[in-house]
């Protein structure tokens, strides 16, 4: 009876929902269209019997289009519905977009908005990627008759002890899930716990993503032309880039004593900063904070042709991190050095790109052990470790060879999880109808 209290409370706070979304898009002006979608309003009219994916934020939209991708490989003339709940997510979603497809705003998690979503698309199945397992969606396919499954599954330890805590209402929508495909085994291991059947252990769709070869050619021809070498913050998030110009201000002139001792004259002047923040609200905020430490700052979205000179480059433009990976000789792994998470650090190893992580892993630990042990990425405790290690790593010629091999190595080792995915979806649509899991 825990599911009545819970979507009469989704039902209460929706005045709220509407004041952060007015709030959000003072920054993100996408977060104001199609409102009325997230409460299960739908303009016109919609063909019924496309595969609905759902990945609420850019890195889920792009595991998505790798999914996509091999699908439409082997089941060309395809039909997707993408849901989104970010309007990062849905920006970079409407680039994978067919003739034929559709793309909308999930609806809030109450009984009402996830019937008129279902009534109005009729998807032929539904594909949640990683994390986003909602209670009354769950209940609302397994009444509407549309298989549910979880795709690249990942469950952290925090957030496994949060399901467990509120088992009476995760453990039933877990286990009505029609499928669930895992990343790796522990992750399976968690979901087990919290009630899901775990159908398969398919690896990370990510390491099948290829970066794109003209932003890969366009990186490396720029850190050739360089003078020095390039440190990159990638994916960096909030309370991290102030401490990270703080360090830099603080040891300014000790770093680049230690690099001159480490290379050749031409090399002397130092390192080039590259800081590519993880949300594209907060460029001008990131660059603020350099500035009010006293660098010089260029932006990414002002260069017209090679980069601009300035103590700090901003990276602030989506869809180019395989360009910036192939610009750095080294990155710092946003989200690590404050207690986030981390980001994913795959996209940085296939471009061969060494990783310097800091403690905090947990929503990707299996992936950031993996590398670890395979000598693509380095573990340091401080952001002033990670700066001092990566600025050791690009000034050692030999150690650096070394770790973007390995990079390169793990990368190429962990691919295929897209296609395993891709036979596992259409193979359970060209099967019999599915008994959903009821609790």
């Amino acid at each position: 009876m825990i599911r009545p209290l819970y979507s009469l409370v989704m039902r209460g706070v929706q005045p709220f929902l509407r004041r952060k979304l007015r709030r959000r898009a003072l920054a993100e002006p996408g977060y104001l269209q199609h409102v009325d979608e997230r409460f299960g309003v739908y303009a016109g009219r919609s063909d019924s019997g496309r595969i609905w994916i759902h990945a609420v934020s850019l890195g889920e939209t792009r595991a998505a289009a790798i999914l996509l991708e091999q699908l439409r490989r082997q089941q060309p003339g395809l039909r997707v519905l993408l849901t989104h709940g970010t309007a990062t997510g849905r920006a970079e979603g409407e680039r994978l977009l067919l003739p034929g497809d559709a793309q909308a705003w999930l609806p809030w998690d109450t009984p009402l908005a996830v019937r008129r979503f279902l009534q109005h698309f009729r998807p032929r199945v539904g594909v949640l990627m990683e994390t986003e397992v909602w209670p009354n969606l769950v209940a609302g396919c397994a009444e509407q008759g549309v298989p549910l499954v979880l795709a690249n599954a990942r469950l952290s330890e925090k957030s496994m002890r949060q399901a467990l805590r509120l088992g009476q209402l995760s453990r039933p929508a877990y286990a009505a899930l029609s499928a669930v495909w895992a990343q790796t085994g522990d992750d399976a291991r968690r979901l087990a716990r919290v009630g899901a059947t775990v159908d398969g252990v398919f690896g990370n769709l990510k390491f099948d993503a290829s970066a794109e070869p003209g932003q890969l050619a366009q990186g490396r021809g720029w850190r050739q032309r360089l003078a020095r070498p390039v440190v990159m913050f990638a994916s960096s998030r909030a309370g991290e880039e102030a401490d990270f110009f703080r360090v830099l201000q603080e040891n300014r002139d000790l770093l680049r004593a230690g690099w001159a001792r480490r290379s050749t004259d031409a090399l002397a002047s130092g390192v080039q900063w590259l800081v590519v923040p993880r949300h594209p609200q907060r460029f001008d905020e990131v660059a603020g904070l350099a500035q009010e430490r006293g660098f010089s700052v260029s932006r990414r979205s002002s260069w017209t042709g090679d980069p601009q000179p300035a103590d700090i480059w901003i990276g602030d433009s989506l869809g180019e991190m395989a360009l910036y990976y192939a610009m750095a000789d080294a990155a710092l792994l946003g989200g690590s050095f404050e207690p986030l998470g981390g980001q994913n650090l795959i996209e940085a190893a296939a471009s061969g790109c060494p990783v310097v992580m800091g403690p905090h892993t947990f929503n990707f630990a299996d992936v950031a052990l993996l590398a670890q042990q395979a000598g693509a990425a380095l573990r340091v405790a401080t952001v002033e470790e990670a700066v001092r290690t990566a600025v050791a790593l690009a000034g050692d010629r030999a150690q650096h060879e070394r770790v973007t091999a390995a990079a390169l190595s793990f990368a190429a080792a962990h691919r295929g999880a897209a296609q395993r995915t891709a036979q596992a979806l259409l193979a359970l649509l060209a099967g019999p109808p599915i008994a959903v899991r009821r609790d």
